[in-house]
């Protein structure tokens, strides 16, 4: 059973999204700020965690911030209608996705199992043999599915599940561009829906996430308007 956290400072979200999770069998621990779960996090981390942007005491962003210094867990923002500034910063800073208030509950159930499903296969606990769980060497790059491992030039990266996905589908096939939309069905469970801009934004933080172990990196090429291409180096 899958520990998820969910975060926010409004009530009535915390009881009727707790309720619609347990009901689909996962456990939810509750907290009404950030400062409440970053405690409870220091003592046990959760499978998983759905932020609230804007909280009393530390907000969405502090703790998302704190979050990635511990661990690679998925986490989801709760946002408001017209955070847009706020939903790009919170996926450079290593959210996984984020869902717009007010919300469909089906549609944060459907995003929480995917990233779920995606993290148990990376964690290695789906340890089937395919060409997609072996070590890809390309060039530089090094990614070991089984460990969610990745290295550029003999360094380590650290790269959540989504940015993970992204840079595998990328550098599966060097030289090939990826669509937006095939890399939306990459990271993304068929039935969510995200924008073009969800998949930019994780691009850019994946690239600077790169471009802090090598200030040179420029393996993932830009095609405006079509989509993205892995230049092996």
């Amino acid at each position: 059973m899958s520990r998820i956290a969910l975060v926010d400072d409004d009530r009535n979200i915390l009881t009727s999204v707790s309720m619609t999770l347990e009901a689909e069998g996962y456990e939810v621990e509750t907290y009404n700020d950030g400062q409440a779960a970053f405690d409870a996090f220091n003592k046990r981390l959760p499978d998983m965690a759905v932020l609230d942007i804007k909280m009393p005491r530390m907000d969405g962003m502090e703790l998302l911030q704190k979050i990635r210094q511990k661990t690679t867990m998925p986490v989801i923002f709760l946002t408001s209608k017209d955070d847009e500034i706020d939903e790009v910063l919170g996926l450079r800073m290593g959210a996984d996705d984020y869902v717009k208030k007010p919300f469909s509950q089906r549609l944060l159930v459907e995003r929480i199992r995917a990233l779920l499903r995606r993290q148990e296969a990376i964690s290695g606990n789906e340890v089937a043999t395919t060409e997609e769980t072996k070590v890809m060497v390309r060039g530089s790059l090094e990614m070991d599915p089984l460990r969610h491992a990745v290295m550029w030039k003999g360094r380590d990266v650290t790269l959540t599940v989504t940015e993970f996905l992204l840079l595998q589908a990328l550098a599966q096939r060097p030289g090939f561009v990826k669509s937006r939309d095939q890399l939306m069905d990459v990271a993304y469970d068929d039935q969510v829906y995200v924008d073009d801009r969800t998949i930019d934004s994780h691009i850019k933080r994946l690239r600077k996430k790169m471009r802090a172990v090598d200030e040179e990196f420029s393996a993932i090429e830009t095609l405006y308007g079509i989509g993205y291409r892995y230049n092996e180096e």
